[in-house]
């Protein structure tokens, strides 16, 4: 075997190299951006030569596509199949987001790549329109009036907040699941039917990741 055949540190390619330059990129795009990362820098990190990475990989595009389309292919999971909450709960624990959060890695990447025509970017817009619809799905189970308008307007209120924390260095998830809270009771009719935990909010549900985000 040739030194163009193993990595920076000597180790040999094989299946496990595709899995640390998708590694690798996990942890450099969300950290420093898309743009500021180079395959130099991402085969150094995942102890492959570039020759192995394009073996793997056409190029930077086709490895930014795969690591959106691999990042969060349950749709926030973490809220909407658990069990423990009812449905208005679950739309609000949507919003119970660490600030320490990083950026959801569908809106940087589409701030970043600037053409509409990247897989990257359908990939962002796929995963978008997914949340908003499994937001309309439980706000439907809720009862609300027009689950899919309040799908879109948690969705918005969502990616808003996760933009304002980013930019101002400071929680703005609390003001959205206020705001959030309203929208949900002004579209679920008096006469649906709720449990009497639907009035703690999101008191003591654990916090869940964005997917992303």
């Amino acid at each position: 075997m040739t030194e163009l055949e193993k990595g920076p540190q000597g180790r040999r390619r094989g299946r496990g190299a595709r899995e640390r330059i998708l590694s690798a990129s996990q942890q450099l795009f969300r950290e420093q951006g898309i743009n500021r990362t180079g395959m130099d820098q991402l085969c150094a990190a995942a102890q492959v030569s570039k020759r192995t990475a394009y073996q793997h990989f056409t190029g930077k595009d086709e490895l930014v596509a795969e690591y959106l389309r691999r990042f969060d292919p349950s749709v926030l999971s973490g809220v909407f199949d658990r069990t423990d909450l009812t449905p208005r709960e679950r739309l609000l624990a949507a919003f119970d987001i660490p600030p320490a959060t990083p950026l959801c890695p569908y809106i940087g990447a589409a701030v970043e790549l600037h053409d509409p025509q990247h897989p990257a970017s359908q990939y962002a817009r796929d995963y978008k329109k997914a949340v908003a619809a499994r937001l309309a799905d439980t706000a439907r189970e809720a009862g609300a009036a027009e689950p899919e308008q309040l799908g879109e307007q948690l969705a918005l209120l969502i990616d808003g907040a996760a933009a304002r924390t980013r930019v101002l260095n400071a929680d703005a998830f609390p003001t959205a699941a206020a705001i959030a809270a309203v929208l949900i009771d002004n579209a679920i009719p008096a006469s649906s039917p709720r449990q009497p935990s639907d009035d703690r909010g999101t008191t003591g549900s654990a916090p869940v990741p964005v997917g992303g985000e």
